[in-house]
């Protein structure tokens, strides 16, 4: 099963914030379909080539909350994607800010989700 949420990108430069937008896998932490605003790429080129390129970060939004999260592009491939650690903390915190859920009761059901059954001996 796959599961991807629509995320807003921006890649921070010097002198100009470039906004796109693009679904984030939540199984992989690879972002797909990333779609400039106001922003020509075969023009202008990625914006991590830039020479004052800074930084790039991801935003997920649902019902006014908001997740930020950093996002890392391969310049030769131009692919965004997020770490694996990032991917989980995102899951944490997206599960707290959105579901009420604290990390420590996710965690621990996906722990038990994985554990064998327990045999009791007598």
């Amino acid at each position: 099963m796959q599961l991807k949420v629509q995320i807003t990108i921006t890649d921070e430069l010097d002198e100009e914030v470039i906004h796109s937008t693009g679904w984030l896998d939540l199984a992989s932490g690879e972002i797909h379909d990333v779609t400039y605003r106001d922003y020509d790429v075969k023009a202008h080129g990625l914006p991590a080539h830039a020479a004052d390129y800074a930084f790039t970060s991801g935003m997920l939004s649902h019902a006014g909350k908001d997740v930020e999260f950093s996002v890392q592009v391969d310049k030769f491939s131009g692919r965004y994607s997020v770490t694996a650690n990032e991917l989980l903390d995102i899951k944490v915190r997206a599960a707290k800010l959105f579901a009420g859920i604290e990390g420590k009761a996710l965690a621990s059901e996906a722990g038990a989700r994985n554990r064998p059954p327990r045999k009791d001996v007598h």
